[in-house]
Order: structure tokens, then C-alpha cells, then sequence
């Protein structure tokens, strides 16, 4: 396994959000991370990324703990997608090219450059490259970040919510093509998700959070009716067509 989190526990001054959350994520994996609102989704994120420190356990990438990498290094090794933000007055490829920052010492190079449009080639955004990011729309403007993260080139993808505002024709390309990259570049990918449909569809194990706790993980056999009822309080109903698993809430 190339990611590791071990008995990680955060609280908040005045409430604790996660405890004793435990799992692994293997190259070339795509592991969907669900639960209620609340639950601590995107707490877990961020401290997977060190933006927060957890009050115990460890996280680790390659065997070593990210706690003793520098900013910089931690950069290279793990890009970010945060619930999407309002755009700036900066233009995409610029945008885009700041995923670069972590191994720019000097100044930008050609192959920085390179990288960058490629990340936008992939995320069909080249024609938007000297476009602002204020004129974007919302789900224009969150494949942009998606890019950037790529642009990072890193061993390791944390994906907050990548979907919540595109459509659905987009949601399908974005979680396609990140399966996709996850797969043929050999890294891990770390989405935390509210559309259980879309996870069933797109990822390779999962993760449910219940009570700051992980109440199952594992493949496609933890996704039963039993387990998303007693994670989602809401009483369901399993099927497939075209050899795709759904979720029917009753």
C-alpha cells in the first residue's frame, strides 16, 4: 500500500470529530470515502494533507510519515481538491501552472509549462488557457482545480466533493477520467463523496464513516443495504443493471 492512515483521531475545541480511523489505499487505487454530513469527510482530508494535525495516530506515504516531510516535498507527493472556491482575477493556465510551485526553484521551466498544459489537455479545458477564472462557471472552474492538483504530479490525490457542482455529464467525465489517471499513472486517489451512485460506479474500495469512526471498509461487499441504512439512517434497496450497482432509497 503507497498510503497509509493509522488510528487517526481529531478533535475540535469543543467536540471530537474522528477516532481511531484506520485504512489503506494501494497504487492505482480509487478509494471513496462516505457518510452523512458531519461526519468528519472532509476533516479526514485535511489531515491526510497536514493541514490539520491529528491529536493522535499517524499518516504515511511510501513508509514515511508525512509529519517529517517539508512543505515543499509533502506538495510533490500529495495534491489536494478542496470543496470548490470562487474564482480570481487570474487566468486558467496561470492557475493551473501554480500546481508547478513545489519543484519551481528558480524560475519556470519548459517542462513546467508542458506539465501544465497537459493537465489542462486532460481535463479539456485547453481551450479556456487564457480565460479568467472569475468568468468560469462553477463546474468549469472545479475542473481547473482538478487540473492543477494533476499539474502537482503527485503520488497521491485527495479529492473533497470533486462533483458537487458540475452537471451530470460532467460529474461522469471528471470521476472517469480520475479513475482513468489513477490507474494508468500508478497513483492513489482519495475521494470523499456524497453520491453513493457515484461512488458504486467509479471506485475501487470504500470507506463509511459513522460516528467519527469507520463503520466498514473494504470492495463492493461492504456496500449492502444493511450497512448504507445503518450509515444513512435511511432504509434501501440494492440493484444492477448494465453491470453497474445502485442505490434505491425506499
Amino acid at each position: 500500500m503507497i498510503f497509509n492512515v493509522q488510528g487517526i483521531a481529531f478533535h475540535y475545541p469543543n467536540h471530537s470529530v474522528l477516532e481511531d480511523v484506520s485504512f489503506s489505499v494501494g497504487k492505482g487505487e480509487l478509494v471513496a470515502v462516505l457518510g452523512t454530513n458531519g461526519t468528519g469527510k472532509t476533516t479526514l482530508l485535511k489531515c491526510m494533507n497536514r493541514i490539520l494535525t491529528p491529536a493522535v495516530g499517524a499518516v504515511h506515504i511510501g513508509g514515511e510519515s508525512i509529519s517529517a516531510l517539508s512543505r515543499n516535498l509533502l506538495a510533490q507527493k500529495i495534491g489536494y481538491v478542496e470543496q470548490q472556491r470562487s474564482g480570481s482575477r487570474m487566468t486558467v493556465f496561470n492557475s493551473v501552472l501554480l500546481g508547478r510551485k513545489p519543484y519551481i526553484q528558480w524560475d519556470i521551466t519548459q517542462r513546467d509549462m508542458a506539465i501544465a498544459a497537459q493537465a489542462l489537455a486532460t481535463l479539456r479545458l485547453s481551450d479556456y488557457a487564457l480565460r479568467f477564472l472569475d468568468e468560469l462557471s462553477g463546474g468549469e472552474l472545479q475542473k481547473v482545480v482538478i487540473a492543477r492538483a494533476l499539474a502537482q504530479e503527485p503520488q497521491v490525490l485527495l479529492m473533497d466533493e470533486p462533483t458537487s457542482s458540475l452537471d451530470l455529464k460532467n460529474q461522469l467525465e471528471v470521476l472517469k477520467l480520475i479513475r482513468q489517471i489513477t490507474r494508468e499513472r500508478g497513483i492513489a486517489a482519495v475521494v470523499a463523496l456524497h453520491d453513493l451512485n457515484l461512488a458504486l460506479r467509479f471506485a475501487d474500495r470504500f470507506v463509511l464513516l459513522k460516528e467519527k469512526r469507520v463503520f466498514a471498509a473494504g470492495g463492493a461487499e461492504v456496500m449492502t443495504a444493511e450497512t448504507i441504512e445503518a450509515v444513512y439512517a435511511v432504509p434501501v434497496a440494492m440493484t444492477s443493471h448494465n453491470g453497474n450497482r445502485f442505490v434505491i432509497p425506499l
